[in-house]
């Protein structure tokens, strides 16, 4: 008999676990199955061995089987789309403050065009971004509700950076939400969980990767040193 560990993304719970064990244990040779979404992994026992192909075939479409690192693109490819936003917008703010630069003006233009760009993304498909997002902030998964509102929140936040009207409430939020999720990318940085981040919604689809915890970090820290 042949133990194989495969990798599986979209479990969110053991009623996930439940439905992935049942449609692979129908497999012709398949004698046990145990999926654990905490680490995304299925673990089957079969003879013969069962072809990814097979495997893929028989899970229920919500869950996607993740492919051998050698045939996945490399992290920098898939956070290309990300590393592209955040050069447009340095960019402009560049090109906006180049007769002047006053860092305080410059960091309040990129925070402000940040969160509208985000938010942005995230608008284009709300329930997708939802449904990613309570995958590993707190908040939104004991409140799923929240992640409706989120993209909101960014985006008056970023209206109100643009506009300059930046009281210390504005940057107290700024450093609670943000701090709220890089409580839960932190979480599932030191899980190795493989999943999505909703940093630019579901419509970019973007591994979690250490880049997500910097960004956040980064705005943390622009709004904590804008309070001093």
């Amino acid at each position: 008999m042949i133990k194989q560990n495969i990798k599986v993304f979209g479990m969110t719970c053991s009623g996930c676990e439940a439905a992935i064990v049942a449609a692979v244990t129908q497999i012709e040779g398949v004698f046990k199955a145990v999926a654990n979404h905490k680490k995304d992994l299925l673990t089957i026992w079969a003879q013969p061995a069962v072809s990814d192909v097979v495997i893929k075939a028989t899970l229920p479409k919500k869950y996607v089987l993740i492919d051998a690192a050698a045939q996945e693109p490399s992290k920098l490819k898939q956070l290309f789309p990300l590393f592209l936003i955040f050069g447009f917008i340095i960019n402009a703010i560049v090109l906006i403050h180049w007769s002047e630069w006053n860092m305080t003006v410059m960091m309040y233009d990129f925070m402000g065009t940040f969160f509208m760009v985000f938010s942005f993304f995230k608008l284009l498909d709300i329930k997708g971004f939802q449904a990613s997002f309570k995958m590993y902030d707190p908040l939104a998964a004991a409140w799923p509700a929240y992640g409706l509102f989120y993209p909101f929140i960014e985006l008056a936040l970023g209206v109100c950076y643009i506009r300059d009207f930046i009281p210390d409430w504005v940057l107290w939020v700024t450093i609670v939400v943000l701090s709220t999720t890089t409580l839960g990318v932190v979480k599932t940085l030191l899980k190795k969980s493989a999943i999505q981040c909703a940093c630019l919604g579901s419509v970019l689809k973007l591994p979690m990767t250490e880049a997500t915890f910097i960004e956040n970090a980064m705005m943390i820290v622009m709004a904590g040193s804008l309070l001093l």
